[in-house]
């Protein structure tokens, strides 16, 4: 027999087969299980990540509400501060008027019927005053209005005066209109200088004619005096009105300019705060995605680490690399932040760990074959008088070793073909019919072959495998030649 190894592919019985069925079935319903309790647990983490998010949201919401709760309320302050200010400073102007009135209402007889009546309107106006002073009153602008009418019906009452008093004596005139011009207050002078310096030069040509002699001087020079004087007090008094609508125009346009900038800042802390919202959007987003992604590799974790272990086992070197390269793909941009695609890596080895699991099952099932077929071998080997000497596995194939008592050793190779089907391979050294190099008319090797064939029919009689025809390279012509598949080595069949 030559010294090359010899082949034998084995047929599973179809006892066996129907094992193998059940065995993948339960393999099968054991994945389904399996599947369906990951399924389970990333519903309800995806359960809790839901009522987590609901949380955040109803406290953005709160929180939100809460920053425009305190915005109206720095609005309202601010409102009330302008409204309080512009209060103050109304009561002040009215009060400065409503002071001017009583000044020149003092100027007037005090026997008047009218008199009294003016002074119980100025007190009223004056406790209106006091009570928008200490922010209860209202800020109406009407108490302007009204003083200013109060003034024009004092005026009156002065004039009237005056004309009763005109037919007194010169120096009793005289006195009632430096009176009259000395009530109309230094702010008079500053705001009509001119009128009030010619008031003063014609109340001196009067006082000139005052003396015996002067009469008809005095009283043609009286009319004059009085028309400066009434001169001098409406200049003043439409300065001084002028003033205050200036005044007033400057105060409106600084609240504008106020508004305006009020206005701005808060649309800028609008646009702040949608910015700030959106980024808070965003990152909250983000963390969602991350925490699914997270949540999806924790179901499946234990799961593909089991999977690539037990590729490693089943000596599938490529599908565990391919296992721990999805999983690097996963943790890699969870670590970095990388939501989108953590949760598209995530996506993909859940699929692998699927196909993977599937896989292994098979490939288990192809294992546990081959340590039945390895154990159904050696018991048969036994039985023929063979010793056991030693057994490993490499690369997803079983080594057996064997010694006959007369020294020759038998080492077998328990490996599958292409297609998946069992194959015995047999090395054997120290038989006298077995040669190095075979015969040109082929090697014969009789009591090796028949030793096999009897192992084989040890096997068949275990109901699990059916060990085919002995083959090597060398086997006499006459019997079919067949090329191995991938290799340059031929074998033949009886």
């Amino acid at each position: 027999m030559s010294g090359s190894p010899k082949y034998s592919t084995v047929t599973v019985a179809p006892a066996y087969a129907r094992l193998e069925a059940e065995r993948r079935r339960a393999r099968e319903a054991a994945r389904r299980r399996m599947e369906a309790q990951r399924a389970r647990e990333r519903a309800e983490r995806a359960a809790r990540r839901a009522q987590e998010a609901a949380a955040r949201r109803e406290r953005a919401r709160a929180a939100a509400e809460r920053r425009e709760a305190e915005l109206a309320e720095r609005r309202a302050a601010q409102q009330r501060a302008r409204t309080d200010r512009l209060r103050q400073e109304q009561a002040g102007a009215d009060a400065r008027r409503l002071a001017e009135v009583r000044e020149l209402l003092d100027g007037v007889r005090v026997d008047h019927p009218e008199v009294q009546v003016l002074r119980e309107r100025l007190d009223r106006i004056q406790g209106r005053l006091d009570r928008t002073g200490d922010g209860d009153g209202d800020l109406d602008g009407g108490l302007g209005t009204t003083i200013e009418e109060l003034r024009g019906r004092v005026v009156v009452l002065g004039a009237e005066h005056e004309a009763a008093v005109r037919g007194a004596d010169h120096g009793a005139v005289l006195a009632g209109l430096e009176g009259r011009l000395a009530r109309t207050g230094p702010e008079a002078r500053e705001q009509d200088p001119q009128g009030y310096r010619h008031c003063v030069e014609l109340l001196g040509e009067l006082r000139a004619t005052a003396g015996p002699g002067g009469e008809t001087r005095f009283q043609a020079l009286l009319g004059t005096v009085e028309h400066a004087l009434a001169r001098h007090a409406a200049t003043a008094a439409e300065t001084a009105a002028e003033v205050l609508r200036q005044a007033e125009r400057e105060q409106r346009a600084q609240q504008a300019r106020q508004q305006a900038e009020q206005e701005a800042e808060e649309r800028a802390a609008a646009q702040e705060a949608a910015r700030q919202a959106a980024l808070e959007a965003e990152q909250d987003r983000v963390a969602t995605l991350l925490a699914e992604a997270a949540d999806r590799l924790g179901v499946v974790r234990q799961s593909v680490e089991e999977a690539a272990a037990e590729a490693r086992e089943l000596a599938d070197t490529a599908l565990a690399q391919r296992i721990e390269a999805a999983l690097t793909a996963v943790t890699d941009p969870l670590a970095a932040g990388a939501a989108a695609d953590a949760l598209t890596a995530v996506a993909a080895l859940e699929e692998l760990l699927v196909d993977a699991e599937s896989r292994l099952d098979e490939a288990q099932l192809a294992y546990t074959r081959r340590m039945d077929l390895a154990q159904a071998l050696q018991d048969a080997m036994i039985g023929e008088g063979f010793a056991f000497t030693g057994g490993a596995e490499q690369d997803g194939r079983l080594l057996l070793s064997f010694e006959r008592p007369s020294g020759a050793t038998y080492e077998t190779t328990v490996t599958e073909d292409g297609e998946g089907t069992p194959v015995l391979v047999y090395h054997v050294d120290g038989e006298p019919d077995v040669v190095l190099r075979p015969d040109p008319e082929g090697a014969v090797c009789d009591r090796t072959e028949d030793l096999l064939e009897r192992v084989h029919e040890a096997i068949v009689e275990r109901d699990g495998f059916v060990p085919g025809r002995l083959t090597w390279q060398g086997r006499p012509p006459g019997r079919q030649a067949k090329r191995r598949p991938d290799t340059e080595e031929w074998s033949w069949s009886r």
